[in-house]
């Protein structure tokens, strides 16, 4: 999971970022490597107060109609290693309807985004990983050896959500984004947005476990 790097606008909300060497779905581009392991904090991220209003923002809404139902991968390819054990959090979604929340597993060093969520074959409904890094940028995502197809949302430093992928089709190469600056790339389950009322404008509170 290691991020591409340059873009091209596909349809609403996919952002290709060209230039992705022996990464996964997860990671910034090479040459941008994290300067050092980012931590969320343990209290929530900050909220409106500080935020620029969404109007000034960097934004891209989800994409209509909804993307087509992704599958599970038929053959998962094994790991040569065990999935590392990693920091836990909460993502609470605070503008959906009910406030539903996450679990989720933090990939915050290079090794960890890199791995993030491949070679699984199941996940939880109120499962997850959110990758973090030290400051925010543009991030690119694909599919390699990832059997779960997933929902990704792009969330800003101060928690807004800047844009989202739906419906990430598996063992696929193809780097993908969106044209927004983010701290954060959390991925749940597909079909989790639209199930739970979630999107792009919204803001989430992230709390890390200690």
């Amino acid at each position: 999971m290691r991020a591409p790097g340059l873009s091209r606008t596909a349809a609403v909300a996919l952002f290709v970022c060209l230039g992705c060497p022996g990464c996964e779905r997860t990671e910034e581009p090479p040459g941008r490597t994290a300067k050092a392991a980012a931590s969320i904090a343990a209290d929530p991220v900050p909220t409106a107060p500080v935020a620029k209003p969404p109007a000034e923002r960097c934004l891209v809404p989800l994409a209509e109609p909804a993307a087509p139902e992704a599958q599970p991968a038929d053959d998962c390819p094994h790991a040569s290693e065990p999935a590392p054990i990693l920091p836990h959090a909460q993502v609470r979604f605070v503008d959906a309807p009910g406030q539903p929340k996450v679990q989720v597993e933090v990939a915050e060093s290079p090794s960890h985004r890199e791995r993030g969520l491949m070679f699984r074959t199941q996940m939880q409904a109120d499962r997850g990983m959110i990758f973090t890094w030290p400051d925010e940028a543009r991030r690119g995502f694909w599919m390699r050896n990832t059997c779960l197809p997933l929902d990704m949302l792009f969330i800003a430093k101060d928690g807004f959500i800047v844009g989202a992928l739906e419906q990430v089709p598996v063992m696929n190469e193809a780097p993908r984004g969106v044209p927004c600056d983010a701290m954060h790339v959390l991925e749940v389950n597909a079909g989790y947005l639209r199930k739970h009322g979630v999107r792009p404008g919204q803001r989430v509170e992230i709390t890390r476990k200690k």
